[in-house]
């Protein structure tokens, strides 16, 4: 049977000095989207809070994040709500509820309830600082017009960029727009823009499903990824970042954390207490580097062929003439241009992209070692093994046991 905690209302002893009285579990409505990896990523922490500190009742329904309230709110008895309020009349409705309400979004001024978000400028700085030292000197940034949120992630990138002596273009869409004119028309339209950025360029996108459109627009406008563009958004939604081809790299902001800094919150609230902080925001968690940021930013054309080859062609154990011969260069011109761009040999550089490779696999499918080795170009598993321990000081299986645990 679960454990009770103490009860929201003051326990009670009957005159006759009888067992504590406790009332039922409060009941809490959970107006947060199922749509987006962020909104499951925060009920996934609201219900670690509720694991360890409830029980809860806790009322949701699947639903999109531009809903307005679900009907039934409007007369629920519960005792408090998180939400992610996401118009001016989703606000007054809470407001007119008289309940405790904890905002997990933050796109309405003056909503009038306390918040939890994410840090979006520390987004922003993370994601500029995971281009930066891929060697980039041309930057970009694809955000949406009227949302505070990557406005502040915008602002973030475009002022660390700008601390290390680079300009950054900068590219807005209406939030509706994507949706009011035609796919090939958005599409075009983006296709210009990338096509017209000065290459190797690093291009930060505001979301994760906006990042889709600017990979489908490289793609229409035969950009190579990350070659010439490297891609990477926010929010680390696994569905997204692996529709995505190339796979996207992204900034995981951690919305699990908002999710529970949100339910200590509104407990706090529901037990009566009165002075709550206004504004929370949680730290990013990590950078996720997937194929779409997997390069360094190198101007030697002949260099980046290499690069791009070896990315390509990894997995099927290609040796260093090969690759010679595929770009039309003796092996030791080659070798003598890729020490000079790069500081390493090619050899070193196809050992690091094998452990890449064989690291997605670990991460991503429950194949066994040895599928992975054979996969990756490795002579065999213990072979992998080796280079693992020499390369990134881990072993294939600590790698799969430490990401399972977080």
């Amino acid at each position: 049977m679960p454990v009770r905690r103490p009860s929201l209302k003051q326990a009670s002893r009957n005159d006759a000095g009888g067992d504590v009285c406790q009332s039922e579990p409060p009941q809490v409505a959970l107006v947060v989207e199922t749509s987006f990896g962020s909104g499951r990523d925060i009920l996934m922490g609201i219900a670690r809070y509720v694991r360890e500190h409830g029980p809860w009742l806790l009322f949701h329904e699947a639903r999109s994040i531009d809903q307005e309230l679900p009907h039934w709110l409007k007369n629920w008895k519960g005792q408090g709500v998180i939400a992610r309020v996401f118009t001016p009349a989703m606000a007054a409705a809470l407001r007119r509820a008289k309940l405790p309400v904890v905002d997990v979004l933050g796109v309405v001024p003056d909503a009038g309830f306390p918040l939890v978000h994410v840090d979006d400028e520390a987004i922003g700085v993370m994601a500029a600082e995971h281009l930066i030292v891929r060697g980039f000197k041309h930057f970009a940034f694809f955000g949406i017009e009227e949302r505070n949120w990557s406005a502040a992630r915008e602002r973030a990138f475009v002022g660390h960029v700008k601390r290390h002596g680079y300009a950054t273009s900068v590219r807005r869409v209406c939030a509706r727009q994507a949706h009011d004119e035609s796919w090939e028309v958005h599409q075009q339209d983006l296709a210009r823009w990338i096509g017209g950025l000065p290459k190797p360029a690093g291009v930060m996108v505001c979301s994760d499903h906006r990042a889709g459109h600017v990979l489908a627009a490289c793609r229409r406008g035969g950009v190579r990824v990350p070659d010439e563009v490297a891609v990477i958004g926010v929010d680390n939604d696994q569905l997204l970042c692996n529709i995505c081809h190339p796979p996207l790299s992204s900034v995981w902001p951690n919305h699990a954390l908002v999710g529970y800094e949100a339910a200590r919150l509104l407990d706090q609230m529901m037990r009566g207490k009165k002075r709550v902080p206004a504004r929370t925001l949680t730290p990013p968690k990590r950078t996720v580097t997937r194929q779409s940021t997997d390069t360094l930013a190198v101007e030697d054309e002949l260099v980046a062929k290499v690069l791009h080859i070896i990315r390509e062609r990894v997995c099927n154990a290609i040796r260093v003439d090969e690759i010679a011969a595929l770009v039309g260069a003796s092996r030791s011109v080659l070798q003598r241009r890729f020490r000079a761009a790069l500081g390493r040999t090619i050899n070193q550089e196809l050992i690091t992209q094998r452990v890449i490779a064989a690291q997605r696999l670990l991460l991503d499918t429950q194949l066994t070692l040895a599928d992975i080795a054979e996969r990756c170009g490795f002579r065999h598993q213990e072979y992998m093994g080796v280079v693992f321990k020499a390369e990134i000081k881990q072993t294939p299986a600590q790698v799969r046991d430490q990401a399972q645990a977080e």
